[in-house]
């Protein structure tokens, strides 16, 4: 068993719209990420993941997420998944979602395409 206090999550920012806090455990099959967005992310193109799936569940807010081939609105209490490889980008008012990413997300497998 792991336990990560709120005070020792890693406060982050992927961009000046996205703001994150991170729950990255030892056991890498896993990961938690709290993302408050107001706005787009990424700010253009498409974010998506080479080899992590996140699920997501919306805690605050409402939004909009668009794919290459569909565009879901979101709002509290909603869950998405969004597979490996999927390309996509939210478009917030304000929203604040959980993020489970399986296995463990890395910014170094985390791409932007324009």
């Amino acid at each position: 068993m792991e336990v990560i206090k709120f005070n020792e999550a890693m406060c982050g920012k992927n961009s000046d719209v996205c703001k994150t806090l991170e729950y990255s455990f030892d056991n890498k099959c896993m990961d938690l990420g709290i993302a408050t967005i107001n706005g787009r992310f990424p700010d253009s193109g498409y974010a998506y993941n080479m080899e992590v799936a996140e699920l997501v569940y919306v805690l605050e807010g409402n939004g909009k997420l668009y794919f290459k081939d569909k565009v879901i609105e979101f709002s509290k209490g909603d869950a998405i998944l969004i597979e490996v490889k999927d390309k996509y980008y939210y478009e917030t008012d304000y929203a604040v979602l959980a993020l489970l990413c399986t296995p463990a997300w890395s910014p170094s497998q985390h791409k932007i395409e324009e």
